[in-house]
């Protein structure tokens, strides 16, 4: 049974967690040069970088379309006027529409314009074209009706494949790891996540390499035509796609390399946190779940923040306080997407590493997506392949201010420990607080000391990894009754003092 389905311009998902900017009007002519504008707003870090993305937003309407579409292989991705196919195996009709919705979400993301989207009910992918003989046809009719340039499929395309599709459909064929992979290249800003990103492209590029005829042959051939090649061109030769492979591979070594001597940067911060016994929390979840604005409105912390798939993807920490004064670190994580690719997981798993360590995973939901619950258990899956399944878990349902309070009652029935708030507003924030300063690990040793006033280290690291009951200025130092990490109280124990 095939069911088409036409999109429209409606976008699902509003503008929640995107910043406001004020504009200010006051006539500039009418302050004066040597006094300094007192409503002058500095811009964060986010702000800028999300200018800067802005600044280089693609072109409606400049054609990609090329004469011969294998060239694809060896350019970045410029995707334009699109058309969105996908085949449904398994679930309900609403299943496989919210499967495209999120397809066309990610190709608007990465710079194109959605004309049409297509589905197919079939058991299993056809292993030749994907969606079957008839349907590329039908497919081929659309994009020669619509004058779309490119095909993405909602799903990971063999070789095979992806080769035969196009030679149906006469245009740029791509498959949703793809997509994936070029907005991952759009968005990457620091060395390491360059890295992973290009490590994730070449993994994904290897087996899909094509040798595209003789004339990109290093054979030689010979003017005698005795198949040795003539003077100083003898040799069985090598073939292009033999030196394309050779260079991945070595590219893919050295870029590893790189990526274990930044793991060992970052596995060195990590230790020092560890060292002074700081718990860590980790906000991990759905890609544009508001993750980013979420840590915004917990710590300030300015990184960037956009209405699209996959904003972010350098990890950020900040350090933040519960109402008793425990300090803790929270770290905003790259987002997930049901059906990951598995060259991202892998390379981005020193990343992850953040999620796995951690003492407590913030879990946000987008609650004003129409199926949050398929959200869950996709993060869910990522959790258990990178083996962070039994890490804590508190869901906190964002933008709520926005939710359809049918969909947010059906959360409160299967999630009754979730949190819900909106980063936006800043409703339900202090419940969050509260909810993570219960759920942090438990201080386990109570210790009264009396601390010398050249002790005001260890009085410092009292107020940041433990919980004071009471203080109190002595003539011999600072007397302290409180709760403390074991590391913390066994180098408390010279300074205690008996009960009593």
């Amino acid at each position: 049974m095939d069911m088409t389905t036409a999109f429209n311009e409606h976008d699902p998902f509003d503008g929640v967690g995107r910043d406001a900017i004020v504009v200010d009007d006051t006539d500039v002519d009418a302050v004066p040069a040597t006094e300094p504008r007192r409503d002058d707003h500095i811009p964060e870090q986010g702000e800028l970088e999300l200018q800067d993305r802005h600044a280089l937003r693609r072109v409606a309407g400049l054609s990609t379309e090329l004469a011969d579409v294998t060239e694809v292989e060896y350019r970045s991705l410029r995707l334009e006027r699109v058309v969105l196919i996908g085949v449904w195996t398994s679930g309900t009709q609403l299943d496989a529409d919210n499967s495209l919705v999120e397809l066309k979400q990610l190709a608007e993301t990465a710079g194109a314009v959605v004309l049409e989207g297509v589905t197919q009910r079939r058991p299993k992918p056809d292993p030749a074209t994907y969606v079957g003989r008839g349907k590329a046809a039908e497919l081929r009719d659309i994009v020669e009706s619509t004058g779309a340039d490119t095909v993405i499929c909602d799903g990971e395309l063999t070789p095979g494949q992806l080769r035969q599709l196009e030679d149906v459909v006469k245009v740029k064929v791509i498959d949703r790891t793809a997509l994936i992979l070029d907005i991952f290249a759009q968005h990457a800003r620091s060395r390491e996540g360059k890295a992973q990103v290009e490590l994730a492209q070449l993994t994904y590029l290897l087996p899909r390499l094509r040798g595209w005829g003789d004339s990109l042959s290093r054979q030689a051939g010979g003017r005698a035509g005795g198949g040795n090649g003539g003077v100083g061109l003898r040799g069985p030769g090598e073939t292009k796609i033999e030196t394309d492979r050779r260079r991945i591979n070595s590219k893919m070594a050295k870029l590893r390399r790189q990526l274990a001597q930044l793991a060992t940067a970052r596995d060195v911060k990590r230790d020092q946190r560890r060292t002074r016994q700081v718990p860590a929390v980790a906000i991990a979840g759905y890609t544009n779940a508001g993750k980013s604005s979420l840590l915004n409105r917990l710590t300030g912390a300015g990184v960037l923040v956009e209405n699209a798939l996959f904003a972010t993807l350098d990890p950020t920490v900040r350090q933040a306080r519960t109402p008793d004064g425990r300090a803790f670190t929270l770290s905003d994580t790259v987002g997930f997407v049901r059906h990951l690719p598995h060259q991202l997981v892998e390379a981005f798993r020193s990343t992850l590493e953040e999620v796995t360590d951690a003492d407590l995973i913030l879990h946000v939901v987008d609650g004003s997506h129409p199926d949050p619950e398929q959200q869950l258990a996709s993060v869910r899956e990522v959790f258990a392949e990178i083996g962070a399944q039994d890490v804590p878990e508190l869901v906190i349902v964002n933008k709520t201010d926005a939710a359809d309070p049918t969909v947010l009652k059906q959360l409160r029935t299967k999630e009754p420990g979730a949190v819900e708030v909106s980063a936006r507003t800043g409703a339900g924030v202090d419940a969050l607080i509260r909810a993570v300063s219960e759920s942090l690990p438990l201080l386990d040793r109570e210790v009264r000391v009396v601390l010398p006033y050249e002790r005001g280290d260890l009085v410092s690291r009292v107020y940041e990894e433990g919980r004071i009951v009471a203080e109190e200025h002595t003539g011999e130092g600072t007397a302290l009754h409180a709760w403390v990490p074991k590391m913390l109280a066994n180098q408390l124990g010279e300074f205690a003092v008996p009960v009593g």
